[in-house]
């Protein structure tokens, strides 16, 4: 009976061990993977040719923190989003960190957030098709990554003096970046369709 008990009690070991193991590969493959979205952030603005101008209407440091949310979860594409603006500024001195750095850091923060929550929410407790879900995701998380960047710079023009008027925001938000949020809605969707399809985000 004692060697059963012992017996048993070594099995439970191996089997939590295994667990452990694989959450522990787990979590360095997540990692990796952060790391490579930050890469493709801190890389993507060279297609604009660094110019802020350029940049603020295409929008493309907005696409891999999008799809880390999709691929990672809330978490990690939140952690995304507000690191890879700021290293970026440490490394290659772009974008300026304030309040420029500053507001885009608290706006890519809920662009990986609500990318990442509403598709898990999404899959979890709706009967929609895949492609409307990734929809609904998206288009929330461009619209709430915005308002987020709206209230940074309103904040941002409290502490300098300076007003953030509501044409401001919506030419920043909306007018100024049509280019990118086309390019993100046509785009984003079919990065995440083909990672779905070849298991990546099994």
């Amino acid at each position: 009976m004692k060697q059963a008990v012992c017996y048993n009690v070594r099995i439970v070991e191996l089997i939590y061990m295994e667990d452990n193991m694989v959450k522990d590969k787990k979590m360095v493959n997540k990692l990796c993977i952060s790391a490579m979205f930050i890469a493709i952030g801190w890389l993507v603005p060279f297609l604009s040719g660094q110019n802020t101008a350029l940049g603020n209407m295409l929008c493309f440091m907005h696409i891999p923190v999008i799809v880390a949310g999709f691929v990672l979860g809330p978490g990690y594409g939140a952690i995304i989003g507000a690191v890879t603006p700021i290293t970026r500024f440490m490394i290659f001195g772009m974008p300026p960190i304030y309040p420029i750095g500053v507001c885009m850091a608290v706006e890519l923060t809920g662009y990986g957030f609500l990318s990442g929550f509403l598709f898990r929410l999404l899959k979890q407790r709706s009967k929609f098709q895949e492609i409307v879900i990734i929809y609904i995701s998206l288009i929330g998380a461009m619209l709430g990554g915005r308002l987020l960047w709206g209230a940074a710079r309103v904040l941002c023009g409290v502490f300098s003096n300076t007003a953030f008027t509501w044409k401001l925001f919506m030419t920043g938000a909306f007018v100024t970046a049509w280019p990118g949020i086309l390019i993100q809605i046509f785009l984003i969707p079919a990065i995440i369709i083909g990672l779905n399809r070849s298991k990546i985000m099994k």
